[in-house]
């Protein structure tokens, strides 16, 4: 069930960055309030995540594919295109998850 909610973390978090850019600085309550409403939900589901997944394991994809998936969405949303230094770095976090995931003993599988 953890990595259940981790997604939701993730989803959670991914929303909030992007509604948190459309806030212009909380100027627009809409987004504003989704901002907030999402990082709740993010951190609320992250704590139910760290019950049974290590933190180390459970921060470094929470992060990793927060960063990834902000990055692509906001490229595709904000007009934010990556460059080819961007691009490798962001395959290098999914790799750096992987191997983590995959190959260390910390992993709760």
């Amino acid at each position: 069930m953890g990595y259940w909610f981790l997604v939701i973390a993730i989803v959670s978090e991914v929303i909030g960055t992007l509604a948190l850019k459309a806030s212009n600085e909380f100027t627009h309550w809409f987004y504003s309030l989704a901002c907030i409403v999402s990082y709740v939900i993010a951190f609320y589901f992250l704590s139910l995540v760290l019950k049974t997944v290590p933190i180390g394991i459970a921060y470094a994809i929470w992060a990793g594919m927060g960063i990834v998936l902000v990055a692509s969405i906001s490229a595709i949303v904000y007009k934010e295109i990556p460059d080819t230094a961007a691009i490798i770095g962001m395959a290098l976090i999914i790799t750096g998850v992987v191997i983590m995931n995959v190959f260390s003993k910390s992993a709760a599988h």
